[in-house]
């Protein structure tokens, strides 16, 4: 099974407090990848930095993720899993922020687990398995 890598786990990577080349290696030859989302929301921190010298790790950083992993878009399948994902959690009175519901529903299209350090939103997302990164 493919493991869809949420923000979390790479922005705990960048800072040191995950051997994230370990933990690739652990998940053994099953696919990984990111998200359209998450390329944006790590992208999003490489311009949020203040200091030169750390954005110029952070961006040399996300720019090797960028080119080592592969990115699933966002299209239709995404968008009509996504949409149902939204209806049904609005309906519940649960609803998740936007940028993890768009992983969850890449997640959920192409039949990946995701793999997060985040507890909050992930786990109330029906049909959804997680990877504790």
């Amino acid at each position: 099974m493919g493991a869809l890598i949420d923000s979390s786990v790479l922005i705990a990577a960048e800072r040191g407090k995950l051997d994230f080349e370990r933990v690739l290696r652990d998940h053994g030859d099953e696919p990984v990848a990111i998200a359209t989302i998450t390329a944006s929301e790590l992208l999003h921190g490489v311009h949020r930095a203040i200091e030169p010298a750390q954005r110029a790790r952070r961006e040399a950083f996300v720019e090797r993720l960028l080119a080592d992993l592969s990115l699933i878009p966002f299209d239709l399948v995404v968008a009509r899993v996504h949409a149902r994902l939204s209806a049904e959690l609005a309906a519940k009175g649960s609803p998740v922020g936007a940028h993890d519901l768009l992983i969850a529903a890449t997640a959920l299209a192409v039949g990946y687990d995701v793999a997060t350090r985040d507890d909050r939103s992930f786990p109330r997302i029906p049909g959804l398995r997680l990877l504790r990164w």
